[in-house]
């Protein structure tokens, strides 16, 4: 299943329409049965990377809760784990962790995530 914003290729593979930007920020991470500090890694207006060596399955709901610059106040959103990057035994260059979109964002949730990917734009532009 696609995530919204997202097409196909004609192979079948999907391609992003929105740009993600590495960042790297705190998160919590609730599940129905797990409680999980991690880092953010990249984000995108659709979703978030959260590296992680104990990454959730695919289909979790969970609660994501993150402060991500001084600037902004902390984040309380719902995602879904789409797709996950297990760790892999001997593998140095692994980034491990799941990709989460987010779900149900009401209008002010999604008026914050497109302020805050403004303003990772406009700094990674200037000073990356």
């Amino acid at each position: 299943m696609m995530a919204e914003g997202e097409t196909e290729k004609p192979d079948g593979r999907e391609r992003r329409q929105h740009r993600r930007y590495d960042v790297k920020f705190q998160v919590d991470v609730e599940g129905a049965e797990n409680f999980l500090f991690a880092y953010v890694s990249n984000i995108s207006e659709m979703g978030i990377f959260v590296a992680s060596d104990r990454p959730l399955s695919v289909g979790s709901h969970l609660k994501l809760t993150f402060k991500p610059i001084e600037i902004a106040e902390s984040f309380e959103v719902e995602g879904e784990v789409v797709w996950v990057n297990p760790v892999r035994e001997g593998d140095e260059s692994q980034s491990p962790g799941m990709g989460i979109r987010f779900v149900d964002l009401d209008d002010e949730q999604k008026e914050k995530i497109v302020g805050l990917i403004k303003t990772i734009a406009y700094l990674h532009d200037h000073w990356v």
